[in-house]
């Protein structure tokens, strides 16, 4: 561990910090939500980086009770694992999913700034709400680096569009704050019509065959994912209908054993 009393550290240590006093008179930094000011004591890593204390309160964590398959958050006292009324009965093809927080509030304005306004700086704030899914109980005896973490991916043409792909923006994020390697996996191969004002029964049907897995590329072969755990990593979880449709590739072409999907927010 370095030491801070030695004489260069203590130099690097006084600079870096006049230096980033100086960027902040000249650039203050303001919260991305409702843009006051951050104080000159706001941390420099950390969602406190991103947002101000007020906006910080405004988070709503995902927290127990929860459905145990998409992790959808219930409001009424629950003491045993339950499925919500979307998943009774339904077949999904991944094994649960986890998320940091809703997708309401601050959290909504983050991750609109990062797809639609291609704003890739958004892609730390959103992983540090992403990390406290990797708490989740269920993942308390897992080795998590010998997991992969793995994009929901885009159709290339939108790719293009946007300028890159939030998902695996946030992967290779995730990958370099705890180890756990990441891949390219799967590729969209048909252009469907936007999700979003979808009901999940259309979001379904409007999915079905649209993802396999990637081509090899230039003679690199694909990992064997024969019995790998995965991360299916996206943004945010609404229906599951898009986790669902990846799931049932990466379990039927590719033998994974078990499909996690993590997301910042739980729409």
């Amino acid at each position: 561990m370095p030491d801070a009393s030695h004489p260069v550290r203590r130099l690097k240590l006084f600079w870096e910090k006049t230096s980033a006093g100086a960027l902040d008179g000249l650039y203050p930094r303001l919260c991305r939500h409702c843009e006051v000011p951050l104080s000159a004591e706001a941390p420099r890593q950390g969602i406190a980086a991103w947002l101000c204390t007020a906006c910080q309160g405004e988070l709503v964590p995902v927290e127990s009770p929860y459905c145990e398959v998409c992790g959808e958050p219930f409001s009424g006292a629950m003491t045993r694992a339950f499925k919500c009324t979307n998943c009774t009965g339904r077949r999904i093809a991944f094994d649960f999913a986890v998320a940091g927080y809703k997708a309401e509030g601050p959290l909504r304005e983050l991750i609109h700034h990062f797809k639609y306004g291609r704003d890739l700086s958004m892609r730390a704030a959103l992983t540090e709400l992403l990390l406290p899914a990797l708490r989740d109980p269920r993942l308390a005896s897992e080795e998590l680096n010998q997991w992969l973490l793995v994009p929901v991916p885009l159709h290339f043409i939108r790719e293009i569009w946007r300028g890159f792909n939030q998902s695996w923006e946030l992967c290779r994020q995730i990958s370099q704050q705890t180890g756990i390697p990441t891949a390219q996996i799967l590729r969209r191969r048909v252009r469907t019509r936007t999700q979003v004002r979808l009901e999940r029964k259309t979001r379904l049907a409007n999915l079905r065959g649209a993802f396999a897995l990637r081509r090899p590329f230039l003679g690199a072969s694909l990992p064997d994912l024969r019995g790998k755990n995965i991360f299916l990593v996206d943004d945010v979880l609404t229906t599951g209908a898009t986790a669902h449709e990846c799931a049932k590739v990466l379990k039927g072409s590719a033998g994974v054993e078990k499909v996690v999907v993590l997301t910042a927010a739980r729409g």
